[in-house]
């Protein structure tokens, strides 16, 4: 079974190491280095996943779990380190490349093996972890980020003092601490008070030297380095401070505290897997070709290598939007319940951008959605921009219209939100949703009834969702045009009239926003940068500035503009 576990103890540089092993011989080795205070099992559950395809190797690094402790600080320096895990590969994997992971202080011993005994990986990822020699030649240049940093490696000082830290590793409060920061990730085992003491070692006897005289370090190992954002220990900027000392560097920033491999160990294991396949020859993920952007890989487009999918963007700002993400890099997926127009747009992107897919549907049809968002890829980016006008007297809306405007104006973005957004928070990586509601959310208007109520509600959800999805690394904004011109006027259904004065109707509000002249490219240029800032609330134009701040300031006047008749 490829999750049996088989353990054995290996002879490391004067410490006996317990070794343990998953997955089935022949297969491409995977080892996980643990950190500091944990022991092997902190890899428990990734290893588990990653054991289907490769074979794992996981270990209790000298003075931690089931290993031997070594007296003194001086046998707890890297060059002990590196013997030891030498030992490891040279028992399980002799010969073999290996995919190196580490995690914290197995994240530390990952550079370290990297950048001196190269030639035995075959990639490297790093979670948690940085160089030491990239993060004292990071140091030296004094910044905000630096000063942060400073205080957020506080303990590192602490660590220094003599006996402190063992007594409050020893007496549980150590302990105690650490789970209460990190909200009970992970589960520490019984050997935790004596580990802690003991790994104290670390820190003392390679944390000074090494940042008073740094070494120059480089590697040519395929490095993928996750930084989980909410890090207490290891800030993005501290993380990334290897970027000038590796030419083949993938950067994943994802959502997660220190311990993801704990908290998060489907994540972990994916992301594992994607870098592995990538340099054993396959695709790269979308994922990583965004990493591959992110750590500065010549002069990309500012979206490149994302995903975008826009409903509606057959026309108007939707398609206005997806040939502005377009233009910028991205890849578009174009959809309408018009085949034509949706092509039409996917050619018009292709000639911007990356190729872009077309997809037909009515954002209104629940199963037609469910199966658009299972055969599109996750995407990075999500514009609900599909909708449709309606406007006349309240009593003259039927309950089909009302079903009409609700279904495509309020369920399509529900439908978009949901099916999407649960993709992304599964994926971990973040991502943006969009929604296009209108000035009419917050200025009401008579003639407007199913209209503003739909688009009311689209804003109010876009602030619930807002405040669930950001722990999540997702945002979400309502974009509120004003007076646009779009198809939209020659679509909108002017109820309780006849058809001849429906026309007329239509052809009037026609000629009045095209004498407004405010085209939707102006829209899309403000949906791009809401993405690009993370805006909550996006009026746009002039009108929907004023409509905004006077249901802020003077809901009273609102109303009676309600009154009135245009």
């Amino acid at each position: 079974m490829s999750n049996t576990v088989r353990s054995r103890t290996v002879r490391g540089d004067g410490a006996d190491l317990a070794v343990f092993e998953r997955g089935e011989a022949g297969r491409p080795v995977v080892l996980l280095v643990h950190g500091y205070p944990d022991t092997h099992r902190v890899w428990d559950a990734v290893a588990e996943r990653l054991a289907g395809r490769y074979r794992v190797i996981t270990y209790d690094v000298r003075g931690a779990g089931a290993s031997s402790r070594p007296r003194g600080r001086a046998a707890y320096r890297f060059e002990h380190l590196m013997a030891d895990l030498r030992a490891v590969l040279d028992a399980t994997a002799p010969g073999e490349p290996v995919h190196l992971v580490g995690h914290d202080w197995g994240s530390l011993q990952g550079w370290e093996a990297v950048c001196t005994i190269r030639e035995r990986f075959a990639s490297y990822t790093s979670i948690s972890g940085p160089c030491i020699d990239h993060v004292a030649q990071w140091m030296r240049r004094p910044s905000l980020a630096s000063l942060r940093q400073g205080l957020h490696s506080a303990y590192i000082g602490f660590f220094q003092t003599p006996l402190v830290p063992e007594l409050a590793w020893r007496s549980g409060v150590g302990g105690r601490l650490i789970t209460r920061l990190e909200r009970g990730d992970p589960e520490f085992g019984p050997t935790l008070p004596r580990d802690g003491a003991i790994g104290v070692r670390l820190y003392r006897a390679n944390i000074p030297g090494r940042l008073a005289r740094p070494r120059e370090r480089r590697t040519e190992v395929p490095v993928q380095l996750i930084v989980p954002e909410g890090d207490r220990y290891v800030q993005p900027a501290m993380a990334e401070s290897v970027r000038p000392f590796v030419p083949n560097l993938w950067i994943r920033r994802v959502k997660g505290r220190h311990w993801l491999p704990a908290a998060r160990p489907e994540l972990v294991a994916r992301l594992v897997t994607e870098h592995i396949e990538q340099v054993s020859g396959g695709e790269p993920s979308r994922g990583l070709r965004r990493g591959r952007v992110r750590a500065g890989k010549g002069d990309e487009p500012e979206f490149a290598g994302r995903l975008v999918v826009v409903t509606g963007a057959g026309s108007g700002i939707g398609r206005a939007t997806a040939l502005a993400f377009a233009e910028r890099g991205a890849e578009v997926v174009a959809a309408d319940r018009d085949a034509e127009s949706a092509a039409r747009t996917a050619e018009l992107a292709s000639l911007l951008g990356p190729a872009a897919v077309p997809y037909t549907v009515d954002v209104s049809d629940a199963a037609a959605m469910e199966k658009f968002a299972a055969e599109t890829d996750v995407p990075d980016i999500v514009v609900n921009n599909a909708g449709i006008g309606m406007a006349g007297s309240f009593l003259d809306h039927t309950a089909e219209d009302w079903e009409r405007v609700l279904g495509v104006n309020l369920w399509g973005v529900i439908h978009g939100s949901r099916l999407f957004g649960r993709r992304m928070v599964e994926r971990g990586e973040g991502g943006h949703i969009v929604n296009t509601a209108s000035a009419a959310a917050y200025t009401p208007l008579r003639m407007l009834p199913a209209y503003s109520t739909s688009k009311a509600a689209v804003l109010m959800l876009t602030e619930c969702l807002r405040g669930e999805l950001a722990g999540d690394g997702i945002g979400v904004s309502a974009i509120c045009p004003g007076i646009v011109n779009t198809a939209i006027t020659k679509t909108t259904a002017f109820v309780g009239l006849a058809p001849d004065a429906q026309d007329a109707q239509r052809r009037r509000a026609v000629r009045a926003y095209g004498l407004r002249g405010y085209g939707p490219e102006k829209v899309a240029e403000r949906i791009v940068a809401a993405v690009r800032h993370d805006r909550a609330v996006v009026p746009v134009t002039p009108e929907a500035h004023l409509g905004y701040l006077g249901s802020r300031l003077s809901p009273g006047l609102m109303r009676a503009l309600a009154r009135a008749r245009f």
